[in-house]
């Protein structure tokens, strides 16, 4: 066609034929991009339809089996059978035995809690091959982290609690704890520490719990649940706080506890009750007495035994009729019969740890005696371990009740703020049980279950005195737990060169 028929105009709108033919050219590319389009799409659409939807495969997470009476769980742990319906009800959540595996191969620890009941705990179980372990994440602001996240896990609904695969507890949704507690809410909370905030929870069955949110610094909410849950899983005193049950999905780890209606030690010790403490000397015995029942039942009821690790006021929970239950087990250490300490990081609060312990890592049963001791002066004199406010004498509280002790003034000790005054021969029964349990040397230290003895017979500390006593200095405990010595260490060291007070002998007024 030569130039000038394309130069020439159209009927249509005047156009020159050039422009019509490019016009064309370019309508036709159009639509063949169009039908491109289509058919890819049509094309994906039939893949979508042929591919299986089960959302199992989509997220890794594993679901509840649906008949849950084949599935057999491993040797070592018993399994609670659920019901079918309420185990394919049940949401999706990570078994506790995956989310305490450890990377150590598998050594199994046995508990036992008496004599027709054995606990065992396998160190590691082999991982579900579709279950992916969700890395621990940074928690972020305490709003935040109140927050439902954690992936497809987060969006699952609500359901009965169901029983724990490990024959003890409940799984808990998220959800449930959510509204348990009011989405975590501010006035809620009840406790907060370095490793989690305890909020106040009402599930939907009337019960009250204690909700413990552990906070994920470095992994440390991982490590505290596996502890808490090796070491107080089973576990049933009057005089522990008992775990009810747990929640872990997906980067969440909480436990629950059951609740304690009267707060902490703590807040009755020191916190702003008045001029006159409602805390008796009659309910602070109760107190020191129901806290050497459970360390008893840690140390000498299990096996392995448990140390607790950080034994403290705050740590002690009281109900309406001043029981004391121990609690806070995340510091815990399980220590075999056939091993007498563990070495381990020193961990605890200031004031409470022993100076073995903080010096050499070494740990036993010993460093909670030592605590234990610190708490009992506490109780006594209504003072905190360590008080930079006080003259330098009476900063640390050890140092200055031995020296109370020393100048024969053991009433000048007692809490002022105590409604009626002890007897005295009450109160140096009491100090003397204190001073035997912080001796600096940890072997002199006695057992929690000759502690009690001392707290619960009438005549310590005077029944040696009628039998006649070793040398002033030397308090030290007797192979027969009935029969004490009658004078406490007044000094820290045996070594020490500067010149001590000499000791307080505690007398018998009625001799």
């Amino acid at each position: 066609m030569a130039d000038s028929e394309l130069s020439q105009s159209t009927v249509v709108f005047g156009l020159r034929m050039w422009v019509l033919v490019g016009i064309g050219v370019g309508a036709a590319f159009v639509l063949l991009l169009v039908l491109i389009s289509v058919l890819c799409l049509l094309a994906f659409r039939r893949r979508r339809r042929q591919r299986p939807t089960n959302p199992v495969q989509q997220f890794p997470i594993t679901a509840a089996p649906k008949n849950s009476a084949n599935v057999k769980a491993p040797k070592d742990i018993q399994e609670v059978p659920a019901a079918a319906a309420a185990a394919a009800a049940a949401p999706a959540k990570t078994p506790l035995a995956q989310v305490l595996q450890l990377p150590t191969p598998p050594v199994s620890q046995q508990i036992v809690t008496g004599k027709e009941h054995h606990i065992t705990y396998q160190e590691e179980q082999q991982q579900h091959p579709s279950h992916r372990s969700d890395g621990p994440s940074s928690h972020g602001s305490g709003r935040e982290s109140r927050g439902g996240r954690g992936g497809a896990a987060d969006h699952a609904p609500p359901a009965v609690p169901e029983v724990s695969h490990l024959g003890w507890g409940h799984w808990y949704t998220l959800k449930e704890l959510e509204t348990a507690t009011g989405m975590f809410a501010d006035e809620n909370v009840i406790g907060e520490g370095g490793y989690g905030i305890v909020y106040h929870g009402v599930l939907e069955d009337g019960t009250h719990v204690a909700v413990k949110n552990l906070l994920n610094n470095r992994g440390q909410a991982e490590k505290e649940f596996k502890v808490e849950v090796e070491a107080i899983g089973r576990v049933r005193h009057k005089n522990l706080v008992r775990l009810l049950g747990y929640c872990a999905e997906g980067n969440q780890r909480m436990l629950v506890y059951e609740y304690v209606d009267n707060g902490n030690l703590e807040q009755w010790l020191h916190g702003d009750v008045g001029p006159v403490s409602p805390l008796t000397w009659e309910n602070r015995m109760k107190i020191i007495l129901g806290t050497a029942k459970g360390l008893m039942y840690l140390h000498e009821g299990l096996e392995p035994k448990v140390v607790h690790r950080d034994v403290k006021s705050s740590n002690i929970l009281l109900d309406k009729n001043w029981n004391a239950k121990l609690s806070d087990f995340g510091l815990a250490k399980l220590l075999g019969s056939e091993r007498s300490y563990v070495t381990t990081r020193v961990m605890g609060t200031f004031g409470y740890v022993a100076p073995e312990y903080a010096g050499t890592g070494m740990l036993n049963e010993t460093s909670d005696i030592y605590s234990f001791g610190i708490l009992i002066m506490e109780i006594i004199s209504g003072r905190v371990p360590v008080d930079y406010n006080r003259p330098p004498g009476e900063v640390n509280l050890v140092d200055w009740l031995k020296m109370m002790v020393s100048s024969r003034n053991s009433d000048g000790v007692v809490d002022p703020k105590i409604p009626q005054k002890p007897t005295s021969r009450s109160v140096k029964k009491a100090l003397l049980v204190a001073l035997r349990c912080v001796d600096p040397d940890a072997r002199k230290r006695p057992k929690i279950g000759h502690v009690i003895h001392m707290l619960e017979v009438d005549d310590f500390p005077y029944r040696e005195d009628r039998r006649g006593s070793r040398a002033p200095g030397h308090a030290r405990l007797p192979e027969n737990p009935a029969g004490g010595s009658g004078e406490p260490d007044t000094h820290s060291s045996g070594n020490n060169g500067s010149t001590q007070p000499e000791p307080f002998r505690w007398r018998n007024p009625e001799a």
